[in-house]
Parts: C-alpha cells; sequence; structure tokens
C-alpha cells in the first residue's frame, strides 16, 4: 500500500485505478481526460507525457490504450513528480518519471516517442492569488509555447505526432507554432461549455514531418466545464 502524505487524498482516475491528488497543490482538470480521450494509440507506441503533473493525462491515456509500449512522464515540481512515481506504484502502471525541466530533457530522448500528450500551462500573465506552484501549472512562466513545440519536435521521431490542448483563442498561434517546427497539424476538436457556448479549448494533433491535410471534428460539449458533471 502506497503512503498517503500530508493533504493527500486518493481520487477516481479510471475504473478501480486512482491517482494521488494534494489539496494543496494543482490539481488535474477535465481538461486533461478530454485530452487523453482525444489521442489516439498505435500498437506499441511510445509515448511521453509532457507538462504530466500528478500524471492524470498520461495515465488515464494508458488505462484506455494498453496496448502501448511504455510511458515517460515530465514533469518539473518535484512534489507532482512524486505523487506520479507513487501512483504509478499504487496501480501498477509500467511507467517512468522524469523530474525536471522540459528544457533540460537529454539527448537521449532525441527522437525516442511515437507519441507526446501535452496539457501545458496556457494562460498569459502574472502570478496574481495563485501560488507559485500552482501558478507555473497554469501560466507560461516556467516554459512557453514555443519551447514546448520546439521541445517536443525533437523528441518526436519522424511521424511521431504531438496531441496537445491549449485555449480556443490561441488556435492560430497554435498551428503557425506547430508548423514553424515541422510538426503539420493532422486534427483538431473545439470544446465549448454548453450547446449556445463559443468554444473555450482547442484539442490538436500534429505529425512531424506530415504532409497539409486537416480533419475537423465536430465540437465537443463539456458540461463539466461549468460545474455541470459529467464529461
Amino acid at each position: 500500500m502506497v503512503e498517503l502524505k500530508q493533504d493527500e487524498a486518493l481520487e477516481e482516475l479510471f475504473g478501480d485505478k486512482k491517482i494521488i491528488q494534494n489539496t494543496k497543490l494543482y490539481r488535474f482538470t477535465s481538461d486533461s481526460i478530454l485530452l487523453s480521450r482525444f489521442a489516439r494509440a498505435k500498437k506499441g507506441d511510445v509515448v511521453a507525457d509532457f507538462c504530466a503533473g500528478c500524471g492524470a493525462v498520461g495515465y488515464h491515456f494508458l488505462c484506455l490504450n494498453p496496448s502501448i509500449s511504455s510511458l515517460t512522464l515530465f514533469e518539473l515540481q518535484p512534489a507532482l513528480a512524486d505523487m506520479a512515481e507513487r501512483t504509478a506504484l499504487l496501480n501498477g502502471f509500467p511507467s517512468r518519471v522524469v523530474a525536471g525541466r522540459l528544457q533540460d530533457i537529454g539527448r537521449e530522448f532525441d527522437g525516442a516517442f511515437s507519441l507526446i500528450l501535452c496539457n501545458p500551462p496556457y494562460e498569459r500573465g502574472g502570478f496574481e492569488n495563485l501560488s507559485y506552484e500552482k501558478a507555473i501549472c497554469r501560466k507560461e512562466i516556467t516554459i512557453n509555447l514555443a519551447e514546448i513545440v520546439e521541445i517536443a519536435s525533437r523528441k518526436l521521431k519522424f511521424g511521431g505526432r504531438l496531441a496537445i490542448v491549449n485555449r480556443a483563442d490561441r488556435l492560430a498561434e497554435l498551428f503557425y507554432t506547430m508548423k514553424a517546427h515541422g510538426v503539420e497539424p493532422k486534427r483538431m476538436q473545439l470544446v465549448k461549455g454548453g450547446e449556445n457556448s463559443a468554444p473555450y479549448l482547442v484539442m490538436a494533433e500534429g505529425v512531424k514531418g506530415g504532409k497539409p491535410s486537416l480533419e475537423i471534428m465536430a465540437e465537443l460539449v463539456n458540461t463539466a466545464a461549468n460545474g455541470g458533471g459529467t464529461i
């Protein structure tokens, strides 16, 4: 049995699988689950989860796609990386957690992955009323979109995919940045909080070295974004 630390609790992740959360730190949102469902797995995929936090995206994706070959999670904050490691032990997930900055990932990972998942910090601005630990999960303080996509491009093999989520009003910037780093946008889906609401989120998948061709999926309504419950 994995020991829980102060302010930690077990929450439902998938079926009987649990994830460790800390009430004083950043907790995963519906964005993570949406991205893990949006991403498409191929048998034998070598997968990375960038900006992994407590591991919600990567672990939920693993539960949905047990045929993937491996999963490596990259997380800046030691406390969140530690929770991700203990969640893997708790559930018996075959994964590896690497703590540290994405900018410092070693060359041994160049071209290593066939799929990278990323729910990055995508808000601009300062700390406002957030603690530093929460602010760097939400805001581009320690890393920005251009850096994330550039690093992802280097760590993907040719033909590898990047599945990423961001604000809907940053769609043009997201696609420009992906194309600038050789990752061709191939699939996108907008997310809104209600039938009559404007989209607030975009999920996109790009292929390293892919040819231009974009699949635009039907808009997804996420009632959980408005406190409505299910995704």
